[in-house]
């Protein structure tokens, strides 16, 4: 029997023992297949019980997102934006030189849900907030071809007709910090008082490029989230980049340089 056909004996007595004993009795099936998916699962979840070294949990320079950007992440999230953008820079030179550092896993520890995304359309915004000012982003929303030639994006118009509901952004703070987001303040007054205040800054931001805009427009909240994203990792990593430089012993007198040059 050649090499062949004794592979084909094999397959067809496989798939005979696999109809009869695992198809055919519906009750070990299960039992196997459940057997397989909890191995499954406790190879892949096993070792973050049992490290030590998931200090990303406990990142300090991570903080929460304001009353404000709450609302604009709910609204980002409405309006789909995650669709066309994503919020995960790879470490790639490629990726880098374009959207900034990559992202640490200890940048996500306060979103729920992710928005990390599945393709780009649009480029990435992990390193977005601050990169533009804010009233970029109002002409961005409100006509996308006005700030980037040739975007396919649409419009977003009804941003800057709709409001905000402060009692339905408190509702979302509350189910944050529900879910362990560290909130100390979530009653409707203090949570109004903290959208005033910021949603007052951006207003008075755009208000120097002659953009008249009520600060509970949909479009200053939207403004809020995007101007938060990353920017506690930019500050971050520069802040461990000086330290490190600061921390690097000088080169010795008469030690040859980097470029290969002496004293």
């Amino acid at each position: 029997m050649s090499d062949e056909q004794k592979h084909n004996e094999s397959s067809k007595a496989y798939g005979r023992f696999h109809r009869r004993v695992l198809e055919g009795n519906g009750a070990l099936f299960a039992i196997a297949t459940t057997v397989a998916i909890s191995i499954g699962a406790l190879v892949e979840i096993a070792p973050m019980f049992s490290t030590t070294s998931l200090s990303w949990q406990r990142a300090d320079w991570v903080t929460p997102y304001t009353p404000l950007e709450v609302a604009g992440r709910d609204i980002y999230i409405r309006e789909g934006c995650y669709l066309c953008h994503s919020q995960m820079i790879r470490p790639m030179r490629s990726e880098m030189l374009r959207y900034g550092e990559w992202t640490r896993a200890a940048e996500y520890q306060y979103d729920r849900p992710f928005l990390l995304g599945s393709r780009r359309l649009g480029p990435d915004l992990q390193r977005v907030g601050g990169k533009y000012p804010d009233a970029w982003h109002f002409e961005h929303m409100r006509d996308p071809r006005s700030t980037s030639p040739g975007s396919i994006m649409p419009t977003y118009p009804w941003l800057y007709r709709q409001k905000y509901d402060p009692a339905d952004v408190a509702k979302s703070v509350r189910a944050l910090a529900t879910a362990g987001t560290p909130y100390t303040a979530t009653d409707d007054a203090s949570v109004a008082a903290a959208l005033e205040a910021q949603a007052d800054k951006i207003v008075a931001s755009l208000a120097t490029t002659s953009i008249q805009v009520a600060p509970d427009d949909e479009i200053i909240a939207l403004i809020a989230f995007l101007q938060r994203l990353g920017t506690e990792g930019k500050k971050h990593f520069a802040q461990q980049a000086a330290q490190t430089s600061e921390a690097a012993p000088a080169p010795a007198q008469g030690t040859p340089s980097a470029t290969g040059g002496g004293q």
